[in-house]
C-alpha cells in the first residue's frame, strides 16, 4: 500500500512539472508562431492583392473586434493597410465562404478611395484538384481586377470557370461578405 501511495505521489509530480513546462512552452511561442504564419502564409496574399504601398501592411496590422462566433469567443478581423505617405489607400483583409468540398479563404486587396477590388489571392482551399482548383489561376482571379464594390458582383462579372459552379460561387460569395465588411468597419479599418 505504502508503495502505491509513493508511486501517485511521484506520478502527480511528475504531471505537474510536465503541464506546466508545456504550458509555459506554449504562453512563450504563441506570438512567434503567430507572426510566422501571418509573414509565410498571408504576407504573399497581401501583397498579391496589393500595390504601391510604403509602409510594411503585415506590420502595420489592425486587428478589429466583429463579434462573436457561435461558442461565444470574440471573433476579430485582421486588416492589412497599404499606405501612402502616411495615409491609407487600400485595405486587405480575409474573407471566407462555402466552395464544394468547404471553406474557401479569399484575401481581399480593396483601393478605399475609389471602392474597386485591387485583386484577389486564394489563401484556403479544399476544392476538387483540375477542376474546382482552377480558383487559384491567375485567369480566375485577376478578372476580380477593378471590379466596383458598390453592389454585389455576381457570376456573370467574372471569368466563371466551367465545371466548377460552386467554387466560383464560393468565391463571388467570399467577396461579396468582403464588400459587406468593408461597408460595416471602413471608418476602423482607415486610421
Amino acid at each position: 500500500m505504502r508503495d502505491i501511495i509513493k508511486m501517485l505521489v511521484v506520478l502527480t509530480v511528475i504531471c505537474a512539472v510536465s503541464g506546466f513546462s508545456l504550458a509555459l512552452v506554449h504562453d512563450v511561442t504563441r506570438e512567434p508562431i503567430e507572426y510566422s504564419r501571418l509573414k509565410f502564409v498571408k504576407e504573399p496574399a497581401v501583397k498579391a492583392v496589393l500595390s504601391g504601398y510604403q509602409n510594411d501592411p503585415i506590420k502595420d496590422r489592425l486587428v478589429i473586434p466583429v463579434g462573436t462566433d457561435k461558442k461565444g469567443k470574440p471573433v476579430k478581423l485582421i486588416v492589412f493597410p497599404a499606405k501612402k505617405d502616411g495615409k491609407t489607400f487600400a485595405v486587405a483583409f480575409e474573407s471566407a465562404a462555402g466552395g464544394y468540398h468547404g471553406d474557401i479563404g479569399v484575401m481581399v486587396g480593396v483601393d478605399i478611395n475609389s471602392k474597386k477590388l485591387s485583386g484577389i489571392s486564394i489563401v484556403s482551399h479544399t476544392e476538387t484538384p483540375g477542376l474546382g482548383a482552377r480558383i487559384i489561376e491567375p485567369n480566375f482571379t485577376d478578372s476580380f481586377k477593378g471590379k466596383s464594390l458598390d453592389k454585389d458582383l455576381g457570376v456573370s462579372d467574372i471569368s466563371a470557370l466551367s465545371g466548377a459552379t460552386f467554387s466560383t460561387k464560393g468565391v463571388v460569395t467570399a467577396v461579396n461578405k468582403a464588400r459587406a465588411t468593408l461597408d460595416k468597419y471602413r471608418d476602423k479599418m482607415v486610421q
